[in-house]
């Protein structure tokens, strides 16, 4: 029996589906997915799931194409849900061993917003907890995690421990998750993982709220002033050790 001692009531959680299947299509990534937002919504927190491919997002690394070229792109309205979330979980399927073309172009208009700064001059994912689900029927699933936590690490979201989970079938053509005999919402070690991560995403989000974030000390980009006050800037700097 899930242990619900904790409420997590006000908490908003965004999925992003990275499949290359259009809906009403079938997504196995979806499947496991769900999951977690059924279980993030047992516990008092709101999730919305957005299938990317369903949106007529630009390819780029600027927060708005329109203004370089692209006749349309709903990644800014899409990015309204981003600033709203306490918890952002990038999802998606293995292709060739590494994340869909869906997945990296998520990432790439992430990283287009990663400039702007929340209300405390900080990096706009700075306070927000990012996590990860991949899914298969080939090998891959850490090579797709890491490579996704890292990046939103990069720009500014805190990854808690365990903030990955997955599932794949055997190595080669095979059954995906939601295949009947697959095994895949059987089995134990995905469901656990699935839960230690969904707990330790809303747990760290609480966390992070109830701080007010991440303490914006060291970490302003306008107040870097190329480093004066850190002594990067001083020819007499000498660190404490030396």
């Amino acid at each position: 029996m899930a242990d619900t001692q904790s409420d997590f009531t006000g908490l908003k959680a965004l999925f992003f589906n990275g499949t290359l299947k259009r809906s009403p299509e079938v997504s196995n990534t979806e499947g496991l997915l769900r999951a977690s937002v059924n279980l993030m919504q047992k516990l008092g927190a709101s999730a919305e799931i957005i299938r990317t491919i369903d949106h007529d997002i630009a390819t780029g690394v600027q927060p708005d194409m329109r203004e370089h070229g692209w006749k349309t792109d709903e990644w800014p309205q899409l990015f309204e849900k981003v600033k709203a979330a306490d918890i952002v979980v990038v999802c998606g399927p293995i292709w060739l061993g590494d994340n869909s073309s869906q997945t990296k172009k998520l990432i790439e208009r992430l990283y287009a917003n990663s400039a702007d700064t929340n209300g405390k001059g900080q990096y706009i994912y700075y306070g927000k907890v990012g996590g990860c689900i991949i899914t298969g029927n080939e090998d891959g699933i850490k090579h797709c995690a890491m490579n996704v936590l890292y990046s939103l690490q990069h720009v500014g979201f805190t990854i808690p421990p365990q903030a990955d989970a997955g599932w794949i079938g055997p190595v080669g053509p095979g059954p995906s998750y939601l295949d009947k005999g697959s095994g895949g919402p059987e089995s134990d070690f995905t469901n656990r993982n699935i839960t230690f991560m969904t707990y330790n995403l809303l747990h760290t989000a609480q966390r992070l709220r109830k701080a007010g974030g991440i303490p914006a000390e060291g970490n302003v980009p306008a107040a870097w002033n190329d480093g004066e006050q850190y002594g990067f800037a001083n020819p007499e700097y000498r660190s404490p050790s030396k």
